[in-house]
């Protein structure tokens, strides 16, 4: 009896490594893409520690899809966890490659990606799309444009995604965290073990702390196995309910 199948991006960052486990878990055959996967040493050293995983060298959008989809052409599950540092900065000091660089890699690859898995999405029964996106334009902060500008484009095509595959009865839907424990936006080393990051956290998440990744991973299972389609097209807020108004004076 074969295994569902599902390709999972960047699976070393943000919400990727939770991700791969929760599909695992889940009795998925799971394929990896990652940036870093350019390194023979790299794929070799994450096939080791994954055995049970297929790792992929294949960079370009249209490459890793034909690659996950392997010689049936078929991917029941595609997870676009779309990462990339979070570049901050007034606007007059800021160059503005920083901007293409971070809207290739959160707009156009999960765009090429999507125009590339549709084709493949729609003849396979049971597809299903989950995009990591990111919650952060509910609070836009100083010096944040870029990640802001980029985050907001990547929530929109995902409704836009949505609308095309809906008569498929392919859901499209996003996760968006904020406050979610990653060594990509919120390492351990700052907010977990130094006591300054913590009360940080403690202070502004009414939750109390970072999400846990096998909180996202659950999520992530959720999505990629509800028989359900006629949810689609919904940005899931997760970040522990963040924003909240800053606290008035007594």
């Amino acid at each position: 009896m074969s295994h569902p199948t599902a390709l999972i991006t960047n699976a070393l960052e943000f919400a990727g490594p939770p991700s791969v486990q929760a599909l695992l878990d889940a009795g998925f055959a799971v394929t990896v893409h990652d940036r870093s996967f350019t390194s023979q040493h790299a794929r070799d050293a994450y096939a080791v520690a994954h055995p049970q995983v297929r790792v992929l060298a294949e960079q370009a959008p249209d490459a890793v899809i034909a690659a996950a989809s392997g010689e049936h052409g078929a991917l029941n599950v595609l997870v676009s966890n779309d990462a990339w540092p979070a570049v901050h900065g007034p606007t007059e000091q800021t160059d503005v490659q920083a901007l293409r660089d971070t809207l290739d890699a959160l707009v156009v690859f999960p765009f090429a990606l999507m125009q590339a898995a549709m084709p493949v999405l729609r003849r396979t029964a049971g597809s299903r799309v989950v995009m990591i996106t990111s919650n952060r334009t509910r609070l836009p902060v100083n010096g944040g444009a870029i990640p802001d500008a980029a985050r907001a484009a990547l929530n929109a095509l995902v409704r836009s995604f949505s609308i095309e595959l809906a008569p498929a009865g392919i859901p499209v839907n996003a996760i968006a965290p904020n406050y979610l424990y990653s060594e990509t936006y919120y390492p351990k080393a700052v907010f977990v073990d130094d006591p300054k990051g913590r009360a940080f956290v403690e202070q502004v998440v009414p939750a109390g702390r970072l999400a846990r990744p096998e909180e996202i991973g659950e999520l992530v299972r959720y999505l990629a196995t509800n028989t359900g389609t006629f949810m689609t097209g919904a940005i899931i807020d997760f970040s522990g309910g963040w924003p909240v108004a800053p606290r008035r004076p007594d």
